[in-house]
């Protein structure tokens, strides 16, 4: 893709050589030359049941443990505390998530096999096209009203296979829960050990099904205490454990593949870019969704190129800034359905650096205290794990 601006390279430590920006093409992030694309690891996982996979060996059945925030470059950094998963994960066991890598939008790709751009959840929060509500997709079903067919696509779930969901009681009933996984029979259980043993007895009672077994856990450290803390490195360890347990006990037959729904990258506070009234960067913004590390711009009517404009002047050097057409062309969202466009942003800010977005004009300021955050295109935050244990191993 090209457009009129160059980004001067950085990586998420927030290096960069100058803050202007010149008239020239540019690059996005280069896709990883082994990663699978995350939206079809269920759908490959249903056709190892069948014997007829592509990427993973027949199975009697199968589990997807989906391990929230657990990247491939957070492993690889802490890999002395994960032992076991380090030592199973060979070089080719990596996923790309998807744009923008968020759970809402990647664990709807993920259970329904379909990019962002066809299902429509195009981040944590967007705006209903023609209104000025910006909605969480995450928790909006069940705030915000949002119908059940605000989710485009058909979850893999309703399928004629057996399909189990083994999560925290907490997400029963919630409408991500519904739009997500409607028909699975859900299995609630408080602690991650006794999830993991439910999921592995299940596939073992019942030959041909498939299990989602998720774990929110490490996620929760992260936003907390960052990814790089000591907190986080606890919860590595537990996960660990869990999974090797798992493994050990695995009826023979049963395949896992521990993925993720995308990485995390610490952002200190001192790192936070604060929006406010007299902010130029908010001159012809309208509305803002997405998350703090990448945002979506809905401009006042006529001044999308302007307002793209003058974040590239004063962000381009730590962010991503395009249009929607721009990322649309560049196949962020994947292949965009028409009732999908409306929803995403006029301008995308997605950061390269170690840097958050924050609308300082918003009363709630819990969410500037986050640490671990994700979202954008960064190697860090998109590239997961996808480790092969027992059948698949």
């Amino acid at each position: 893709m090209t457009a009129e601006w160059v980004g001067v390279a950085t990586g998420v430590d927030g290096r960069h050589e100058c803050g202007r920006l010149t008239p020239m093409s540019f690059s996005l992030p280069a896709e990883p030359a082994r990663a699978r694309n995350l939206a079809g690891v269920v759908p490959q996982l249903l056709r190892a049941l069948d014997g007829t996979s592509d990427w993973f060996a027949p199975a009697r059945s199968a589990i997807v443990f989906v391990v929230d925030g657990l990247g491939a470059t957070n492993l690889g950094a802490r890999s002395g505390h994960a032992r076991f998963l380090a030592q199973a994960m060979a070089k080719r066991d990596v996923a790309r998530t998807v744009f923008p890598s968020t759970t809402a939008s990647a664990l709807t790709s993920l259970l329904t096999g379909r990019e962002v751009g066809q299902h429509g959840i195009v981040g944590y929060r967007a705006r209903i096209p023609g209104t000025d509500d910006v909605v969480n997709q995450l928790r909006g079903w069940d705030t915000d009203g949002l119908p059940r067919s605000w989710q485009r696509a058909t979850p893999l779930t309703t399928g004629e296979r057996q399909f189990f969901a083994v999560t925290k009681p907490e997400y029963s009933g919630t409408g991500f829960t519904a739009a997500t996984l409607e028909g699975a029979q859900f299995h609630g259980h408080e602690s991650l050990a006794d999830r993991v043993a439910a999921a592995a007895d299940l596939a073992a009672r019942h030959p041909g099904s498939l299990t989602y077994l998720y774990a929110p856990e490490l996620d929760g450290l992260g936003h907390r205490f960052g990814w790089e803390s000591d907190r986080w490195t606890a919860g590595l360890e537990a996960l660990d454990d869990a999974a090797r347990r798992m493994a050990g006990g695995l009826h023979r037959g049963t395949g896992v593949v521990v993925t993720a729904d995308h990485g995390m990258v610490d952002v200190p506070r001192h790192r936070h870019v604060l929006l406010h009234d007299d902010d130029p960067l908010v001159d012809g913004v309208r509305l803002i969704g997405g998350e703090p590390r990448m945002l979506h711009l809905y401009a006042e009517e006529g001044a999308a190129a302007a307002v793209a404009e003058r974040w590239r002047e004063a962000e381009g050097a730590q962010a991503w800034v395009l249009e929607r057409d721009e990322a649309i062309d560049a196949g962020l969202f994947g292949e965009v359905d028409d009732d999908v466009r409306g929803r995403i942003g006029d301008v995308l800010v997605a950061a390269r650096a170690a840097v958050a977005y924050y609308d300082d004009r918003i009363a709630d300021k819990a969410p500037q205290k986050m640490v671990g955050q994700h979202g954008s295109l960064s190697h860090e935050e998109r590239t997961v794990p996808l480790i092969r244990l027992g059948a698949f191993a």
